[in-house]
């Protein structure tokens, strides 16, 4: 008899006077209290009086009993980002296993400033919150401290706040950087994330030193920094194109520049990998399908995701946090990359 229009919700009065036990027995069944001292004769007669009321907990009330939203925030800078995807997919089957649920949102182009997400998120409605990307400031770490509402930095460290998760970036770019050296490619520029972004700063510090152990010089002429987009990369490539000489070899901070700069190759009358390779951090399905198909490190973005939720659901807030995910981690080479021509 659960509730339908026309008939009375079903309560926990109906459940306990079926069963012929108190309210508050019938609660710690329900909640699973190893406290409860009752046989299990009666913790079956509640539960069949459960099952045959059909009766479903108020979610509203138990959230006042426990002080708990079994709700959990995660907001990332932009959803034109392909890779906060998997992100959000590995975070979103952590809650679901929890019995909580995930709102995400993002920090860009949604009418709401920073501050003003945290805010409404920090009224009760979350027991936790992500931040990601280079938008995750120190400010809005301040804001949730005021609020009270426990947080996780994801793939983001800051000064001074000691609670974060992170990728091995600088592994990634070690191992892209190395499959170019190992092709023969002596002149290999690196296009960047910006360079206020912890992610971008990991990767560029990858890519110095792997150049550095092939022994090969750090040229500042070869670095170029631009957004996390197919429009940032396209712009970066274009004037990495237009060096004389060119770079027979580009490692590119993410797929999403990648994409552009692949664009701005074929823009520039060059040809991929023949005339210049290039290779990208993080994997995703589209990797396969551009022309040609883009070489990779595949990085546990997933996993990331959900480490970040447990981690934020089961440590005190007080605790520091600094995990790194260093794997799985794997170099998937397709046809972007080729040796130096003769």
């Amino acid at each position: 008899m659960s509730a339908r229009p026309g008939r009375r919700r079903v309560t926990l009065t109906d459940v306990a006077s079926l069963a012929q036990v108190d309210r508050s027995v019938v609660s710690r069944v329900l909640s699973g209290d190893p406290r409860l001292n009752v046989r299990e004769e009666t913790r079956d007669r509640v539960r069949r009086a459960i099952e045959q009321l059909g009766y479903r907990p108020d979610p509203i009330a138990r959230s006042l009993r426990t002080r708990r939203a079994e709700a959990f925030g995660l907001l990332i800078p932009d959803f034109s980002n392909p890779v906060y995807a998997s992100i959000i997919k590995g975070a979103e089957a952590a809650a679901v296993r929890r019995g909580c649920v995930l709102m995400t949102g993002s920090l860009a182009g949604a009418g709401y400033e920073p501050r003003q997400y945290v805010d409404v998120l920090g009224r009760g409605r979350v027991d936790g919150v992500l931040l990601a990307g280079a938008d995750a400031t120190g400010e809005l770490v301040d804001q949730l401290q005021r609020l009270e509402v426990p947080w996780l930095l994801l793939n983001r460290r800051l000064p001074g706040a000691h609670r974060h998760v992170t990728l091995d970036d600088e592994r990634a770019a070690t191992l892209a950087v190395g499959h170019l050296v190992e092709l023969g490619h002596r002149r290999v520029a690196h296009l960047a994330g910006p360079p206020e972004a912890d992610t971008a700063q990991r990767r560029r510090a990858g890519y110095e030193r792997a150049v550095r152990a092939a022994g090969l010089q750090v040229r500042d002429d070869l670095l170029v920094a631009t957004d996390y987009t197919s429009t940032g990369g396209a712009a970066g490539m274009a004037e990495l194109m237009a060096l004389d000489p060119p770079p027979t070899a580009v490692f590119v901070a993410n797929v999403a520049a990648a994409v552009g700069a692949l664009y701005a190759a074929r823009r520039a009358g060059r040809s991929v990998p023949e005339d210049v390779s290039v290779v990208a951090v993080h994997d995703l399905p589209l990797a396969a399908y551009l022309e040609p198909p883009l070489t990779t490190v595949r990085m546990p973005v997933e996993e990331l995701g959900a480490r970040a939720l447990e981690l934020l659901a089961t440590t005190p807030p007080e605790s520091d946090i600094a995990e790194v995910i260093a794997g799985p981690m794997e170099l998937v080479i397709r046809g972007s990359t080729a040796p130096l021509p003769a």
